[in-house]
């Protein structure tokens, strides 16, 4: 709503600009409020302040992406990788019947999970070196961009449940 806000603020005329304007600042309160709750829910668990410390030591992982784990996937490092990508819907599901085999397709899973996965896989294919290369590498085989950061997602999930479930920081 923000972002929609601050795009009509400058179409708009000088007048209702300023409509625009008051807007944009008390959705940025109620924002701020937000985020300070979450802040001091996640302060209230140990353990989601201990997976908080092991999410923030990967390079350009923000707090979007960390509460979002935190909230909408208790289950990370409790799971192998085959099952939680099934369970963020990253899982290439088979759509075979009898002699044919159609073609795999990611199903299932939790939206927000997925939509904020998605753009830091986005930003770490630029960013991070481990993403990033191996999301280049897929590319350059032939795959499809969006087949390949796909595939970059489930890595990147794989990656943060290994290290929650060991308890190790970011190494790569």
């Amino acid at each position: 709503m923000r972002t929609q806000e601050t795009n009509r603020a400058k179409v708009m005329g000088k007048v209702a600009s300023r409509s625009c304007i008051r807007i944009i600042k008390s959705l940025n309160k109620d924002i701020e409020w937000a985020e300070e709750k979450l802040a001091k829910a996640i302060e209230g668990e140990p353990e989601w302040q201990e997976r908080k410390e092991l999410l923030e030591s990967i390079p350009d992982v923000g707090n979007a992406l960390i509460r979002t784990l935190l909230s909408e996937m208790p289950e990370l490092g409790t799971l192998n990788h085959k099952q939680i990508s099934a369970l963020a819907g990253l899982a290439p599901i088979n759509r075979d019947s009898g002699k044919s085999q159609g073609k795999r397709r990611i199903l299932g899973g939790t939206n927000n999970v997925m939509t904020t996965l998605y753009m830091a896989t986005l930003s770490a294919t630029q960013c991070n070196s481990v993403i990033g290369s191996f999301y280049k590498h897929l590319v350059k085989q032939g795959k499809h961009k969006k087949v390949a950061l796909t595939a970059a997602m489930r890595r990147f999930l794989t990656i943060i449940n290994a290290m929650i479930r060991n308890g190790q920081e970011w190494a790569y």
